[in-house]
Formats: C-alpha cells, sequence, structure tokens
C-alpha cells in the first residue's frame, strides 16, 4: 500500500533515530568518533615510516571503502537513494577535500611535526567550524560555545607546550602550512557535510566521500603496491586498522552525531582528540605524558563542557 511517502524521504526516515533517542546516541556517537579519531594520530605515528602520505591515505581508504561498502550497498540497493543532479556537489567537495587533501596534507605533516603542534594547529578546525556554522548555517554564535572553544584551545596549546613543541626550521615551517591547510578543508567540508545529512544517511554520506577520494588518490595507486611489497607485517594490519576503525567506522558516526548536533557544538567536542591521544599513547607505546599534556587534556575537558552551557 502507498503511504504517500517519497521512496528517498522514507529511506532516509528509516535510519533515523526515534524522537527519545537522539540524545544518548549523539553522545555515543560522538566518544566512538574522539576515541578511534585519536587511535589514528597513534597508528599514523607507527607506520608513518613505512607508508608515505598518499599511498597511505589511499590504502586507507581503500580499506574503508570495502567494509563500508559491504553494509551500505545492500541499502542502496533497497532505497535507490542515490544523489541526483546538484545533490552530487558538496558530496564531491567534502571527499575531495576531507577524505582525500585533509588526510594527505596531515599525513605529510606528521613527517615533519611532532605530534604536540600537530594536535595545536589541527585543532584550529574546530573554531573556524564554529565561525563558518553562524554564518552559512545561521547557528549563531552562542556565547558558552565561544568561550568554550577559547578554553579548550588553550587547553590543546597546553598540550603542544608539554611535547615540546615549537618551530625550529624550514621543514617545521612547510609542516605548520600542511596542518593549517588540513584544518581548513576540514572545516568546509563539515559545513558542507551537513546539508546532504538531511537526506541521506551517514554511512551512505559517508561512503559516498571514502569513494570520491579514493579516487583522488588513485595516482599514488603504483606507490602503494611498492610499499605493501616491502611492508612489514604489524605495518600493514595497521594500515588495515586505520582504514576500518578512524575512517570507516569514526566518519560514520561523525556523520551520524553531525545529523543530530548543531556543527559548531559537535566540531568543539574534538578538542578531546589530543588529550585522548595522549592516554592512548601512554597505554600502547608507553610513551609517558608531561605534567603540561595531563593538565591541558583536563583544561579540554572543562572547555568542552563549557560549549554545552545554554545562554540565557
Amino acid at each position: 500500500m502507498d503511504s504517500g511517502t517519497p521512496p528517498s524521504a522514507a529511506a532516509a526516515t528509516a535510519f533515523r533515530p526515534s524522537p527519545g533517542r537522539p540524545k544518548t546516541l549523539g553522545v555515543a556517537a560522538v566518544v566512538v568518533t574522539v576515541v578511534l579519531w585519536a587511535s589514528a594520530f597513534v597508528g599514523i605515528r607507527a607506520i608513518g615510516p613505512t607508508f608515505s602520505p598518499g599511498s597511505l591515505t589511499l590504502g586507507r581508504l581503500a580499506v574503508a571503502a570495502v567494509v563500508l561498502g559491504a553494509l551500505v550497498l545492500p541499502q542502496l540497493a533497497k532505497s535507490k537513494l542515490l544523489p541526483r543532479g546538484r545533490e552530487w556537489w558538496p558530496i564531491l567537495g567534502y571527499g575531495v577535500m576531507w577524505f582525500g587533501g585533509y588526510n594527505v596534507a596531515l599525513n605529510a605533516a606528521e613527517h615533519l611535526l611532532d605530534a604536540g603542534t600537530a594536535a595545536l594547529l589541527i585543532n584550529v578546525n574546530p573554531i573556524l567550524v564554529a565561525i563558518m556554522a553562524g554564518v552559512f548555517l545561521k547557528e549563531g554564535f552562542p556565547r558558552w560555545l565561544i568561550i568554550g572553544s577559547l578554553v579548550a584551545f588553550g587547553g590543546v596549546a597546553l598540550i603542544a607546550l608539554g611535547s615540546g613543541s615549537g618551530v625550529r626550521s624550514t621543514a617545521d615551517v612547510a609542516g605548520v602550512l600542511l596542518c593549517l591547510l588540513a584544518a581548513v578543508l576540514a572545516a568546509v567540508s563539515v559545513i558542507i557535510q551537513k546539508p546532504v545529512l538531511r537526506k541521506f544517511p551517514a554511512g551512505q554520506a559517508t561512503w559516498f566521500g571514502i569513494m570520491v577520494g579514493a579516487v583522488c588518490c588513485l595516482p599514488f595507486s603504483s606507490q602503494l603496491v611498492s610499499e605493501l611489497q616491502s611492508a612489514p607485517l604489524p605495518a600493514t594490519l595497521g594500515l588495515v586498522y586505520l582504514g576500518i576503525f578512524p575512517t570507516a567506522i569514526a566518519f560514520t558516526t561523525w556523520a551520524f552525531a553531525l545529523s543530530l548536533i548543531d556543527a559548531g557544538k559537535l566540531a568543539a567536542t574534538t578538542y578531546l582528540v589530543p588529550g585522548t591521544t595522549i592516554l592512548i599513547s601512554w597505554l600502547v607505546l608507553s610513551e609517558v605524558p608531561a605534567v603540561l599534556g595531563l593538565v591541558g587534556g583536563l583544561v579540554c575537558l572543562v572547555g568542552v563542557g563549557l560549549t554545552r552551557r545554554r545562554s540565557r
């Protein structure tokens, strides 16, 4: 029996939670995203000497495309919910900029900078998202969002200082520029992805972007094949991990949370990534954090908490 609801709208609605659960599911998605993205910094640091920036990006995206595609393609076959005409433009935009350009730039930057400096510079991104969301998505500029973001950014700065960060050479300057480029690409991508999630489920919107990014990185395919042939097994397994967890899963949980939460507020939660990275490095790589790093992590928690306050 025909309910009168367009197939595309019905399919999109099927993937959305009931009204009583969005907040809980959104928080859970944020937690998964933060932990897995934090683990990515540790993973990149561990296998970075084996894979070059472009091949590492292509390898991650190839693994993610296969894993997430196994879940998304059956849904697409049933719903037939595919982008049409101009709907492809924002998908192409964040696919090229976020899944392709951001990852290549960040991987290249981590070959030149220490993790503390990279974390500090990448975390310009939430501030950029808050500003652009206020202007383009009409989310406004809530006072506590701005205050909390500045406090959390101060916490990231403490983490960077605790890691002994500092620009010391021409290579460091190049790394700084690459990090800032990655931050801008990510911020713009969040803004253009938000409207896409009003029609397409998080998994599909993510898979579309991953496929676009993978196509953009195909010029690195011969390099990836060569490096895989000489890579030790742990490095290859690390690449597979990065593709499944921080890419396929974490970008999907991010998109799901973005469909439920304002872009500015959600972006502020990524201030928790550097502190979480320190804890994972402590557990996995036995890298004992500096006192300033721990203090910075606590300050980040306070800052993110402030962004959740409501102005009267």
